[in-house]
C-alpha cells in the first residue's frame, strides 16, 4: 500500500515544540504510550498489520532543508540546535508495537526515549484514521468538491461572525486530501468581517499554504511531570519548564489536565502574567471562562487582556456562541479539529487517542511510574483505573467518580 505519511513535518507544531522542550529537560526521560480507541471499534483482519507496515513507511522520512528554512522563518522561538537534531532524526518501528485481539479491537504502543517517541502520537493517529477508511472501503464516500465547498462555508460563518481560527484536525482527518482541501479552501476563502482564519497546526501544510503554524504544547507534557514528581505540582513544574524554556514565547499554557481546581492553586501571579493566555480544552466551555475571568481578577489582572483559546471539539455554530458569550471578557480565538477535516455525510470519524501511560526520569531507573490524565470530563479519563484514583486522591478530588 502506498505510504500515507510522505512529509517529516505532516505532523502538529505542538509535538516539535514539546520535543525541543523534552530535550533540553528531560533528555534521558524514557515513556510508554497507549492507544485507545474510546469507541471500541473492531477493526477489519490484517488492520494491525497494515498501520505496521505505515509506521515502517515513517523509518524512510527525512525533514528536508525546505522544511528546515520554512520553521526557521516562522518559528523563531525554537533555537537552531533542534534543527540539528531533527536533520539527524530517523524513525524506528521498533519503538512500536501493533496487534489486534481476538475480536478484532486494535492495540498500539510505544515504548522508548521521550524525545524519540514523542514525535509519533500524531502521524500514528493519522495513519489508523486514514487506513480506516481506506481498508472498509469508505474512502469512496469523501466527495472532495462538496467538501471544499461546505468547508468555505464553515469559513464563511466563523469570519462574519468574529471568530479568531484555526485548523486543529491533522489527528483524526479523514485524509491528508480532506485537511488540504480545508485548509485550502479557508486560505483562499474571500469572506469579509471581523474574524480571521490565523493558521493551521501542521507545519506542512502551513509551509505549502504560506500560514503560521499554530501549537505550544499537549496534556502529555504535564502528565510526564505528575508520573515523575506527583500530581499535585505538575502544572506549577509544567509552566516554570515551559517558561524556562521559551521565555515568554508560545505563552498560552493548557491548563486542564488535572482539573481547574488544582491548577488554580498552581496558577499564581507570576505566572499569570508570564503566559499570554490559556486553552480549554474540556469541560463547560461557559463555565470554564468563567473560571478563568474570576481567577484572573482574584489575580488583579484585566481578563479582557487575556487570551482565551478553545478547543473542545468545537463546531462552527458553537465557536460562534461562545465567541459571543466571551466579548469583553477576554480575547478568545478557536482551534477546530474533527469538525474541519473529518466532515463528510455518511462517515464516522475516529473517537481515538494515544495518551502517556507511564515515565520514568532516565534510563536506568529499574521500573517506570504510572501517569494518566483527567480534564474536566470524566469520559475523557486516561489511564490504569487504579492509577487515575490515586491522581484524584493526591488533588482531592472524589475519586469515586
Amino acid at each position: 500500500m502506498r505510504p500515507i505519511i510522505t512529509h517529516f513535518t505532516d505532523d502538529d507544531l505542538y509535538k516539535f515544540t514539546m520535543c525541543c522542550a523534552v530535550i533540553e529537560n528531560f533528555p534521558r526521560t524514557q515513556v510508554k504510550y497507549k492507544f485507545n480507541d474510546r469507541d471500541n471499534t473492531v477493526y477489519p483482519p490484517g488492520f494491525a498489520e497494515a498501520v505496521r507496515e505505515q509506521i515502517g513507511y515513517l523509518e524512510q522520512l527525512v525533514i528536508t532543508d525546505d522544511e528546515i528554512a520554512f520553521m526557521r522563518r516562522a518559528c523563531k522561538y525554537i533555537p537552531a540546535w533542534f534543527y540539528s537534531f531533527l536533520k539527524g532524526f530517523r524513525y524506528d518501528s521498533r519503538w512500536v508495537n501493533v496487534w489486534q485481539d481476538e475480536e478484532g479491537h486494535l492495540h498500539i504502543e510505544f515504548e522508548g526515549t521521550w524525545s524519540d517517541t514523542i514525535l509519533l502520537e500524531v502521524k500514528v493517529l493519522a495513519i489508523v484514521s486514514e487506513l480506516y477508511y481506506i481498508l472498509t472501503g469508505q474512502e469512496a464516500k469523501l466527495d472532495y468538491d462538496d467538501f471544499a465547498v461546505r468547508s468555505a462555508e464553515k469559513a464563511r460563518r466563523l469570519i462574519e461572525g468574529g471568530c479568531i481560527y484555526s485548523d486543529f484536525g491533522t489527528r483524526r482527518r479523514a485524509s491528508f486530501c480532506a485537511q488540504e482541501a480545508v485548509v485550502k479552501a479557508m486560505k483562499e476563502c474571500g469572506a469579509s468581517g471581523p474574524g480571521r482564519f490565523v493558521g493551521t497546526s501542521n507545519v506542512w501544510f502551513a509551509k505549502e499554504y504560506d500560514l503560521t503554524p499554530i501549537g505550544t504544547m499537549a496534556h502529555e507534557f504535564v502528565c510526564a511531570i505528575a508520573g515523575m514528581y506527583g500530581p499535585q505540582m505538575a502544572n506549577h513544574l509544567a509552566m516554570r519548564t515551559w517558561s524556562n524554556t521559551y521565555r515568554g514565547a508560545l505563552g498560552t499554557f493548557l491548563y486542564d489536565t488535572y482539573g481547574w481546581p488544582i491548577f488554580s492553586l498552581n496558577f499564581s501571579e507570576d505566572f499569570a502574567n508570564l503566559f499570554k493566555g490559556l486553552r480549554v480544552d474540556s469541560g463547560d466551555n461557559y463555565e470554564q471562562l468563567d473560571l478563568i475571568v474570576d481567577k484572573y481578577r482574584a489575580l488583579n489582572i484585566e481578563p479582557a487582556t487575556k487570551q482565551v483559546v478553545f478547543s473542545n471539539g468545537l463546531n462552527v455554530d458553537e465557536a460562534i456562541s461562545i465567541n459571543r458569550y466571551a466579548q469583553g471578557k477576554c480575547i478568545p480565538s478557536f482551534g477546530i479539529g474533527t469538525h474541519f477535516t473529518n466532515d463528510f455525510p455518511g462517515v464516522k470519524p475516529r473517537n481515538i487517542v494515544i495518551k502517556l501511560l507511564a515515565v520514568k526520569i532516565t534510563e536506568s531507573w529499574p521500573f517506570y511510574c504510572d501517569t494518566c490524565k483527567l480534564s474536566e470530563d470524566k469520559g475523557k479519563y486516561t489511564g490504569n483505573p487504579a492509577t487515575v484514583r490515586r491522581f484524584l486522591e493526591a488533588i482531592h478530588y472524589d475519586a469515586s467518580v
